[in-house]
């Protein structure tokens, strides 16, 4: 026993003196993992009740996209952006999650909203209602409902809010508040004749007037008012059965806002519902924003009101529109929507206490996004693949090539508008990639180049990331179901 002691003891010794020898010991890289490698050893998980929870989803956003918005917005801060950290990815604890729903290896986002809100996976297209139901049958609908998260949190005294760039009726946030037998059931116009289950938009209004949703912000007004009535902006409404679900909404003492303006004036005391409607059906993108509120606000805002309930409340705020910039094959939007997301993660951050308050960051699904090789450091990442300079850092000046000759991006897509093959007046498909520049490529309204044509790109069913930071976070580890999302939120808000 001595012996084994003594040759213990002897193995440290040589360890620690060979960590002290190593040539590398002062090289930039090693010191700075050393650095995290303390930090990750001195940590501590939080295992007292969470008084609050925040749900963050960037819809669609994919490993791919995650670092795209990475080396986006690291170097627009000067950087080569591959060794920027994005505010979701400070948070200590990271899972993968498998996104799959009951029926669909490519999921939609019904169901995987419904899986993180409810704890069970259920089909695609769905809303609340577990996967005995089938999809577009009202009469399932009763027998198949599952209790929300949020109505869970209302039912045990805490406030509970829904905030997107979508329309507030889609998949994502209705998963929340609605239970429906299909996603796109958003006013009556949709609902099956004979159908006697309510529209989205109705269960929102009535979950807002009965005090069981406290604030909800987003876009889809169209699905709030008649069809005869116009808008705000001077879109008619979609609804059939003549209600005007905003003016039924103020005469219940709801507060309204329907741009920034009337967004600023808001009482966020805590007193009143807030019902925000910014635009006719989804807000606009980052890029093209004017007159809307951005998410970092809708998010502040939602804190500002929220936090007012002493027993603690439940927040779903979406990126939705990182979705539909991947769905047309646009990077520049996807960055820089997602960009307005992690804005809205700091947001939270900052607001908040990891003490008190769950902050998980994710996603539904993610696209088929892929990144192009080999590119040369500081490549920019929404412009051409550049060469990399074997004897410096950076990249050089010429970019790669195909074996057609011709530059690529960094970023395609596996489908979606921006195929190179085009279908011609007989019907068949041809074509071959264009000669690109820099400027073409870095243009906002650019498509990136796809092989499949399809006039909306594709879902992935590969997983995505879980960040967490806060009560009970250190929950996430591994490679787990998305519907074990709901599972830890009510671990962290029961914990003994």
């Amino acid at each position: 026993m001595k012996k084994t002691i003594i040759l213990s003891i002897g193995l440290a010794f040589l360890s620690t003196s060979a960590l002290a020898e190593l040539p590398q010991q002062d090289n930039s890289w090693y010191r700075d993992a050393q650095k995290v490698l303390k930090e990750k050893m001195a940590r501590s998980p939080i295992t007292t009740r969470a008084k609050n929870v925040i749900l963050f989803v960037a819809d669609g956003n994919g490993v791919a996209s995650n670092y795209a918005t990475r080396l986006y917005m690291g170097q627009k801060a000067g950087g080569y952006g591959d060794d920027f950290t994005l505010p979701r990815e400070q948070f200590p604890y990271l899972a993968l999650s498998k996104i799959y729903n009951s029926n669909a290896q490519t999921p939609d986002s019904a169901g995987t909203a419904t899986a993180m809100n409810s704890g069970v996976k259920t089909k695609a297209g769905v809303l609340g209602i577990s996967a005995a139901a089938r999809r577009g049958s009202c009469e399932d609908v009763k027998a198949a409902s599952v209790e929300s998260f949020g109505e869970l949190m209302h039912s045990e005294g805490k406030s509970v809010g829904f905030v997107t760039t979508t329309r507030i009726t889609h998949a994502t946030p209705a998963a929340g508040y609605a239970h429906s037998g299909d996603r796109n059931w958003e006013d009556d116009s949709k609902i099956p004749e004979g159908c006697d289950q309510k529209d989205i938009a109705t269960q929102l209004y009535d979950k807002l007037v009965d005090g069981e949703v406290d604030l909800a912000m987003g876009g889809g007004r169209r699905h709030f008012i008649p069809k005869e009535t116009v808008g705000e902006e001077g879109k008619k409404g979609k609804r059939k059965d003549g209600r005007n679900l905003i003016a039924e909404a103020k005469v219940k003492e709801v507060q309204y806002a329907w741009d920034d303006r009337t967004f600023a004036q808001l009482n966020l005391d805590g007193t009143t519902p807030i019902l925000g409607l910014f635009a006719s059906s989804h807000m606009k993108y980052e890029h093209d924003r004017s007159g809307e509120p951005s998410l970092a606000e809708m998010t502040e805002a939602s804190i500002k009101q929220l936090s007012q309930n002493k027993k603690g409340y439940y927040l779903l705020i979406e990126g939705g529109r990182v979705d539909h910039a991947n769905h047309n094959g646009n990077a520049y939007r996807t960055v820089t929507d997602n960009e307005a997301f992690s804005k809205a993660v700091a947001k939270a951050v900052q607001m908040t206490s990891d003490e008190d308050t769950l902050i998980i960051v994710t996603a539904d699904h993610g696209h088929g996004m892929a990144m192009n090789g080999y590119c040369g450091r500081g490549s920019d990442i929404l412009g051409l693949c550049y060469k990399i300079d074997k004897d410096g850092e950076r990249h050089l000046d010429s970019p790669n090539l195909g074996d057609d000759g011709k530059p690529y991006t960094v970023i395609g897509y596996l489908n979606g508008p921006g195929s190179i093959l085009k279908k011609g007046a007989d019907g068949t498909y041809t074509g071959s990639r264009p000669d690109l520049t820099q400027e073409q490529a870095t243009d906002p309204d650019y498509l990136q180049q796809s092989l499949i044509p399809k006039s909306s790109e594709s879902h992935s069913g590969a997983d995505v990331a879980i960040y967490a930071r806060g009560p009970w976070a250190q929950l996430f580890d591994g490679t787990v179901e998305q519907n074990y999302i709901y599972h830890v939120m009510n671990q962290a808000v029961h914990a003994k």
